[in-house]
């Protein structure tokens, strides 16, 4: 079976600190809020999906569980040392999640992003791809959301921004990436033959590449993003044009 990467300690420790925080995780699926947990952090998660919520608390009731959106965020002021979001900030809107980020993160506080990539250069994942997109044309286009950062960037909340990445390999052996292509968006509209012409194509693949009986390593990129926050753009005057008064004349 092809395993999902998990999170390094090391990853983790760069996002939050070796002492305990306050950690506010937005979104409620995955295995960083547990993670991040286990380490010695205080956390909470945040996710507009009640259910979700509810399930991880049911599932870990060490975990504090809030229901609400980033871009509104029902929490006190200065509540938290760590905001860190998960291979979703592509999905939020900046102007407003970042503002709330900066409310509820406390001085010397900073915003963590993650996202998690496959790593194309590797000659038999670039073949892989190519057999996959010959069934699947719109599938392993690598777009994952990593663009969202710009806006990071360009935020007068978050004016210093530090970066680090981790290199990973998930084991897979040959139905773990038959079945890991036949999960991709809209292999379950295809056809009984176009499913069975995926499923040969993917093999072909493994049985091309692997060294029995060594499972193939699928290789990742953990890119990790560091943003201190700088509360001095939320208590900044509002300039005053001094323009001059308009006058109608009757």
């Amino acid at each position: 079976m092809a395993k999902r990467p998990t999170l390094p300690a090391e990853a983790a420790a760069w996002l939050t600190s070796d002492q305990p925080l306050r950690v506010l995780v937005v979104g409620a699926s995955g295995p960083v809020p547990a993670m991040l947990s286990d380490a010695g952090n205080a956390v909470a998660v945040v996710d507009k999906d009640a259910a979700a919520v509810a399930r991880l608390v049911a599932r870990r009731p060490d975990i504090g569980g809030v229901v609400g959106r980033a871009e509104g965020l029902p929490l006190h002021p200065l509540t938290f040392d760590r905001v860190i979001c998960v291979q979703n900030l592509h999905s939020m809107a900046p102007g407003l999640a970042f503002a709330e980020f900066a409310r509820v993160l406390a001085v010397g506080g900073a915003l963590g992003v993650m996202y998690l990539s496959r790593d194309d250069s590797v000659p038999w994942v670039r073949r892989l791809a190519t057999a996959v997109q010959q069934v699947l044309p719109d599938a392993m286009k690598g777009s994952y959301g990593e663009d969202s950062l710009d806006h990071v960037h360009q935020s007068s909340y978050f004016p210093r921004v530090e970066h680090e990445s981790y290199r990973l390999w998930v084991p897979s052996d040959r139905q773990g990436l038959i079945e890991m292509a036949l999960a991709a968006p809209g292999a379950s509209r295809l056809t009984p033959e176009a499913s069975n012409d995926l499923r040969e194509a993917v093999g072909a693949v493994y049985d091309s590449a692997a060294r029995p009986p060594e499972p193939l390593l699928l290789p990742y990129k953990l890119s990790c993003w560091r943003a201190w926050v700088d509360h001095n753009e939320m208590t900044a005057g509002i300039p005053v044009r001094a323009d001059p008064a308009l006058h109608i004349t009757l």
